[in-house]
């Protein structure tokens, strides 16, 4: 995540020329972002970014937070948990409206977004609507109901300043949380086929919801007409299938237990956290709030052993939290990019120790030569691509084979094992 660094503490009251720099450097930040990054994928975040780089009463206040937690993403994330729990049911409304006007001109479903939103209804304050500016090009129009949008953005931050930082402060902001299914199912299906294993304990490394762990009860379909999974859950997912290589159809086993490994792990069964979840994903990305809704309700029906603290610090615990006659599988998607080349081979180092008693599966998505001691077919690092390797420890060796690549975080997949 970009991180705008800018210099210490402003004096609110004081409008300095100090302060008025650091301000105009904030401004920029919010610009950049709203013009840029939030543009492509959340138009209702680039206007609200846009609205606050324009309203130097909001940036002051956004100033009193630390350095790192001034960041667009940070803030907005911020205001959107508000909206969700009520306590800015304006901002609420005005998200709701907007993204129900977007999403009728574009036929997206908007039951999702709907779902979020508060059924409080009150009108935009005063303060909202004489703090913002309106940007060139839409004077006398507000398309979709953005420009709005963007004025209660400013309103609450101008009315509720403190809490604004104070749940921007509290935890950081999740990425794309949503299981990896399309690529974790065949291969957690044939790792168990080849051990001989009939039930499984699921350890997701790095990802703080473990939303990894609900693969056995998703649905997937494949481009090639191949289907797996459950197709009537909830969660269906969809990938496209590249070259002539068949997804195998091997069938999930008992999941007997999931676990989650992270520094932070995050508590899907807690009110608060799973909120913040659904706060760090923009308002009008609806489909891919839909598919966290239904996720996290089935991380909820059963939720993980959470296990706090480094990868390599506590794996062998989680790896023994899965009961002995059960198949520990170990999955990484996209985590041990987080660890220097030394933590890579402690990771490696730790799955060895775990299999002296029985064998230890470890199925690997990774980007090319990241995963040490997986095969990468030749391909070369910085591919644009990932290896999709499987590894078996048991009694001091390793069994490694990569079956495919991946692109666009399992969103296309080329099997290449054999089958």
């Amino acid at each position: 995540m970009a991180v705008a660094r800018l210099a210490g503490m402003p004096d609110v009251t004081g409008g300095s020329a100090k302060s008025g720099v650091r301000a105009g450097g904030l401004a920029q930040v919010y610009r950049r972002f709203g013009e840029g990054d939030a543009l492509k994928t959340s138009p209702l975040y680039a206007r609200m970014a846009i609205a606050l780089s324009e309203s130097p009463e909001a940036l002051r206040v956004i100033e009193n937070a630390p350095s790192r937690r001034r960041h667009p993403t940070v803030v907005l994330a911020a205001l959107h948990d508000l909206a969700l729990s009520g306590q800015a049911p304006d901002l609420a409304t005005a998200i709701t409206a907007a993204t129900a006007a977007t999403a009728t001109s574009t036929t997206t479903p908007t039951s999702a977004v709907t779902a979020t939103s508060t059924s409080a209804v009150t009108a935009t304050s005063t303060s909202t609507s004489t703090s913002t500016s309106t940007s060139t090009g839409s004077v006398g129009r507000d398309v979709g109901g953005l420009e709005l949008v963007g004025a209660v953005g400013v309103g609450v931050v101008l009315r509720d300043g403190d809490l604004v930082l104070e749940v921007g402060g509290r935890r950081k902001v999740r990425g794309d949380e949503g299981g990896r299914h399309a690529v974790l199912y065949p291969a957690i299906a044939e790792v168990a086929r080849r051990v001989g294993a009939d039930s499984v304990g699921l350890i997701d490394v790095g990802r703080p919801a473990g939303l990894n762990l609900t693969v056995d009860r998703v649905g997937i379909s494949y481009s090639n007409g191949q289907t797996l999974g459950d197709a009537g859950s909830a969660v269906q997912v969809s990938a496209s299938v590249v070259g002539e290589g068949l997804v195998p159809l091997h069938a999930m086993p008992e999941v007997a237990a999931r676990v989650v490994v992270d520094v932070d792990p995050v508590d899907v069964t807690e009110v608060d956290e799973a909120r913040w979840l659904r706060a760090c994903v923009p308002p009008d990305q609806v489909e891919r709030l839909a598919r966290l809704e239904a996720e996290l309700a089935l991380a909820e029906a059963a939720p993980p052993v959470l296990v706090q603290g480094g990868v390599v610090e506590v794996l062998p615990e989680a790896i023994a939290s899965v009961p002995g006659d059960v198949l520990p599988v170990v999955i990484t998607t996209w985590a041990l990019s987080g660890l220097d080349l030394e933590g890579r081979l402690r990771f490696l180092q730790r799955l060895d120790e775990a299999a002296t008693r029985r064998p230890v599966a470890w199925v690997s998505v990774e980007g090319v030569g990241v995963a040490p001691g997986m095969p990468t077919f030749g391909d070369r690092r910085a591919s644009g691509h990932s290896i999709v390797g499987l590894g078996v420890f048991d009694h001091a060796s390793l069994h490694a084979t990569g079956v495919g690549r991946c692109w666009l975080r399992g969103e296309m997949l080329a099997w290449l094992a054999d089958q």
